[in-house]
């Protein structure tokens, strides 16, 4: 079965880095686009970024300066760099995946990993 396992998060202060990963394993990597989500304490789960089987990449206006998305297809693994870490970046990161092109909505994924706490002080 398809299974996406997230891992890397932690308490960062403002201004810091860090990495969140997420191996697959269950389907052929190569073929699905790998997407992260963020979700917030009362807030709705929104999209941070996407990479396709290509390389081809796509990232919300919200961090699309700050934040790198790649993806490693020997290891089936996807990774979220984020740089310049701000408070309102503090939610629980999702990695998704489907089997098709980039996509920016989460109907679109029909499987998830269980999240990854990231925490940014201030």
């Amino acid at each position: 079965q398809v299974q996406l396992v997230e891992s890397g998060g932690d308490v960062v202060q403002a201004g810091g880095s860090l990495r969140v990963s997420c191996a697959a394993s269950g389907l052929v990597f190569r073929l699905y686009a790998m997407g992260w989500f963020r979700q917030a304490p009362g807030k709705e789960r929104e999209f941070v970024a996407v990479i396709a089987g290509s390389g081809i990449k796509m990232l919300a206006d919200s961090v699309k300066d700050r934040f790198a998305v790649s993806r490693d297809n020997a290891k089936t693994t996807v990774y979220l760099q984020m740089n310049n870490l701000k408070p309102e970046d503090t939610a629980v990161y999702y990695c998704a995946a489907r089997g098709g092109g980039l996509s920016f909505s989460e109907d679109d994924y029909p499987f998830w990993g269980q999240g990854t706490q990231v925490t940014v002080s201030s």
